[in-house]
């Protein structure tokens, strides 16, 4: 379906209260949203061209409002920021220039968003001791997580979150910083990307861009007081894997 036949039904306005309400969950741990944002338009069957600039551009607009609202804590890990971005970003740009078929698109972003679900369930833990990784590993690392976010237009921070926790690379808070910029910058080459390749630019997506962005007004303090809710993120991860099911579904 297209966002323009979604937005002149009755329930198009139910589908801005779904992006605003995803833009409140995942603001509040400082990401964008895409993967949510996808969930949300796959459930109202919106058509896959569409979804990917969408997702991007209401993931650009958060996070320059999440990065906005959290310099005065001088989060940011420069000497682990910048190797990952410097791989990210022209693999992004790559990513977005990639012309993808519907139904492989379809398979592709419901695994992503089943994996995304199962993330969410585990949750983070903040390291005990943080240690600085490996610059090879930094690049490999931004190099996967960029091409997959301008090719599918989720931004990556939901599976680098994780992996900066995991490997103690730094802590809860500053992952919400790095996080941020990274989904910023993949996010801004992804859709560069996408438009310098011709595809076509969804009427509608500033309705979405105006939804996400409410939402992300109240995210963006609850995560400035690290507030967190194991019952929403076990009924966001339900979502997702609705989602998930439902890509995977209609892409075969």
């Amino acid at each position: 379906m297209e966002l323009s036949s979604v937005f002149a039904l009755d329930y198009g306005c139910w589908l801005l209260a779904a992006i605003a309400l995803m833009a409140v969950l995942y603001s509040s741990v400082g990401h964008g949203g895409a993967s949510g944002y996808l969930a949300a338009m796959a459930l109202w069957g919106l058509a896959p061209h569409e979804m990917r600039p969408a997702a991007l551009s209401m993931n650009i607009l958060v996070t320059c409002w999440l990065l906005y609202r959290f310099q005065p804590y001088k989060l940011m890990p420069h000497k682990l920021f910048w190797p990952l971005v410097l791989a990210s970003t022209p693999a992004a740009f790559v990513g977005g220039l990639w012309v993808i078929d519907a139904g492989n698109y379809r398979l592709l972003v419901g695994m992503l968003l089943g994996l995304t679900a199962v993330r969410m369930l585990l949750g983070s833990k903040s390291p005990e001791q943080v240690q600085a990784p490996a610059p090879w590993l930094l690049l490999v690392v931004g190099l996967l997580l960029g091409f997959s976010a301008g090719l599918t237009g989720i931004g990556g921070g939901v599976f680098l979150s994780p992996i900066l926790l995991m490997f103690g690379w730094c802590t809860v808070r500053q992952s919400t910083a790095v996080a941020a910029g990274f989904i910023l910058l993949n996010s801004i080459a992804g859709l560069t990307g996408y438009a310098v390749s011709g595809q076509p630019w969804p009427p509608g997506t500033g309705w979405l861009m105006l939804a996400a962005f409410v939402g992300c007004l109240l995210g963006a303090e609850l995560a400035a007081h690290r507030a967190s809710s194991v019952t929403l993120r076990k009924l966001l991860s339900a979502v997702l894997l609705i989602a998930s099911i439902k890509m995977v579904y209609s892409g075969l």
